[in-house]
C-alpha cells in the first residue's frame, strides 16, 4: 500500500532542466482532477486521477507484472498549504513532500523532494477522444451501408 501511495504521489514532483517548477497552489491546479497516465524510474505504470479533496484513484502496474492492480487512497492523502505539498500516509512516520515541474500543457514529471533520481513521467490522457477516435471510424461504415442502401434501386 505504501509503494501505491509513493507512486500515486510522486504525480506531484519534478526534476527537468527544461521543465517549469510548479508551485504547490500551481500543481493542485494543473493535476487535480484530470487523468494521467505515468511511467516511473524503476519501470512501474499506471495510470491515474487525484482529486481536489486529496484523495487518489487508478492502477498500478510493477515492473515485469503482467498484472494491473486497482488502488485508491482517501481523501486528505495528498496535502497542499502554500510552501509544500505532501502525502499523508497511515503507519509512516513522516510526511513526505514533492516537486512538481510542468513539462508542457499536458505533462510533468514528479518526484519525491530531495531524491530526483527517484521521479515519474506524467502525460494527460483524455479518455473522451479515445471514445471519439472510435466512433468515428466505425461511423463511415454505417453511413456507407445506408448509403449503398439508398443507392440500388428498388427491384
Amino acid at each position: 500500500m505504501v509503494r501505491i501511495a509513493v507512486l500515486g504521489l510522486t504525480m506531484l514532483a519534478a526534476t527537468s532542466a527544461s521543465a517549469q517548477e510548479l508551485a504547490p497552489d500551481q500543481a493542485r491546479v494543473f493535476i487535480a482532477g484530470k487523468l494521467f497516465a505515468y511511467d516511473c524510474f524503476d519501470g512501474t505504470s499506471g495510470i491515474g486521477r487525484i482529486f481536489a479533496d486529496g484523495s487518489i484513484i487508478g492502477t498500478i502496474q510493477a515492473p515485469g507484472s503482467n498484472t494491473l492492480r486497482f488502488a485508491h487512497l482517501p481523501p486528505g492523502t495528498i496535502r497542499v498549504t502554500h510552501t509544500s505539498m505532501c502525502a499523508h500516509l497511515a503507519g509512516l512516520p513522516i510526511d513526505p513532500c514533492f516537486r512538481v515541474e510542468k513539462i508542457d500543457y499536458y505533462s510533468f514529471r514528479g518526484s519525491i523532494a530531495g531524491l530526483s533520481f527517484a521521479y515519474c513521467d506524467f502525460h494527460q490522457r483524455n479518455p473522451r477522444a479515445a471514445l471519439t477516435r472510435r466512433e468515428s471510424t466505425r461511423r463511415p461504415a454505417r453511413e456507407s451501408a445506408s448509403a449503398l442502401s439508398v443507392a440500388q434501386p428498388a427491384p
